[in-house]
């Protein structure tokens, strides 16, 4: 009898039998709030009917067309589609099946394309499990240790994260924006420096969002050196944080994006997006695989990109978010050291009484969430910040029963 890997750990003692929209439901009918949605996935909820009928229609049509044999219609209309989201010039796309595909994919059109080996990741941040993609991977070890040696070339840099340091926002961003500075002159040339790699909230590394300054400065040294500016926006992309792409908040333009998660509302679909110049210095042969830009995933995105825009969800989670990034802070505990979050991605940080990173009631927090029916997860590098990540059409009433579950969580727990 075969078994799943030990290794695999179940955030929630939840078997589910069926979703629909936010929630959950286990095999005797007990119905959960999912604030999961599949680590950021189900956009439109679960078993969105549009997203449905999109993909039982597609499949009686064509299952796999492999893209680099056929072309297929699902693909060439996602395509173009995306060309009315996508940010402006990046108009040309390469689909894989998960983030980590994506993050490689751009790294080898980084490389090939600007001819340099190295490139500088942002510590806290998170691009996947896959080597390369583990090698850009500071979110914590548990990605990247026990299969050295890791991919070389790669150099770290600060994240603003302020409450981290203990610092403000701004001193926080003059410090990585300086030591980003002295990484050029002590450890890779720009002259050898392909790109930067960074997401617009560190997503893994608990929910931090940047800000303007950074990312703006970012942009200027890109500019400077010739590096390339690479968002991954595989948790913050397609509404997620109030804007289609997270960067949008930003007022900063990125040369490829990396887009996963919520493209299909749970079908395995990626891609990067690149101006059709610089996709073209990618090397013949750099890019394929058997299953990318699948026929099914393709018709289930085509459906989430109709309801994301017919049922207004990008505006929606700007304002659930508000409401839920309010409510958190409103409940008080002295528990947690800071709460954090942009549109909804909502991260509460636990710490001791000195600051001390408190993974224990972070973990007893969220598993008494789901035995009072509210689905969270954890992150950061600790597993101590409890996030809150819903789907695109959670209610106004949805996200007060979540908080009212969160409030009697806390006092449950004597905090």
């Amino acid at each position: 009898m075969a078994e799943l890997s030990p290794i695999l750990k179940q955030a929630t003692p939840v078997t589910v039998d069926h979703g629909a929209g936010c929630y959950l439901y286990d095999l005797d009918g007990r119905r959960f709030l999912d604030f999961t949605a599949g680590i950021g996935v189900t956009s439109t909820g679960h078993c969105h009917p549009r997203v449905v009928a999109a993909a039982q229609e597609q499949v009686g049509k064509l299952i796999h067309g492999q893209y680099t044999t056929v072309m297929h219609r699902p693909m060439l209309e996602l395509t173009e589609r995306l060309g009315t989201v996508l940010p402006d010039g990046l108009d040309s796309v390469f689909y894989a099946n998960s983030g980590s595909e994506a993050v490689e994919a751009a790294l080898r059109l980084a490389r090939q394309a600007t001819g340099r080996p190295n490139v500088i990741v942002f510590h806290g941040g998170f691009h996947g499990r896959t080597v390369a993609a583990a090698s850009m991977t500071t979110s914590g070890t548990r990605f990247s240790a026990g299969f050295s040696p890791l991919m070389p070339g790669v150099h770290v840099a600060p994240f603003p994260t302020a409450f981290r340091y203990g610092w403000t926002e701004a001193e926080a961003t003059a410090f990585a924006l300086r030591e980003l500075d002295y990484l050029f002159a002590t450890l890779t040339s720009p002259t050898e420096t392909a790109a930067f790699i960074v997401e617009p909230v560190l997503g893994e590394g608990g929910y931090v969002p940047g800000n303007r300054e950074f990312f703006q400065g970012l942009r200027e040294r890109a500019d400077r050196y010739g590096i390339l500016l690479i968002f991954d926006e595989i948790q913050t992309g397609f509404g997620r944080t109030g804007k289609f792409f997270g960067h949008q908040h930003f007022d900063v333009r990125p040369d490829v994006i990396t887009m996963a998660k919520g493209l299909a509302s749970g079908f395995p679909i990626s891609g990067i997006a690149a101006s059709a110049e610089l996709m073209g210095r990618a090397w013949p042969g750099s890019q394929g695989g058997t299953y990318g830009g699948n026929a099914v995933a393709c018709a289930a995105a085509l459906a989430t990109l109709d309801v994301i825009e017919s049922e207004g969800l990008v505006e929606n989670a700007a304002v659930r978010g508000d409401q839920l990034l309010a409510g958190v802070r409103a409940a008080e505990s002295k528990a947690i050291g800071d709460i954090r979050g942009l549109g909804l991605l909502v991260g509460a940080e636990f710490t001791t009484p000195d600051g001390t990173p408190d993974r224990e009631t972070a973990t007893a927090a969220q598993q008494l969430a789901a035995e009072k029916g509210l689905l969270l997860l954890t992150c950061g590098a600790h597993m101590n910040v409890v996030r809150m990540i819903p789907p695109l059409i959670v209610s106004e009433d949805q996200v007060t029963d979540a908080l009212t579950i969160w409030s009697e969580v806390l006092t449950g727990l004597g905090l």
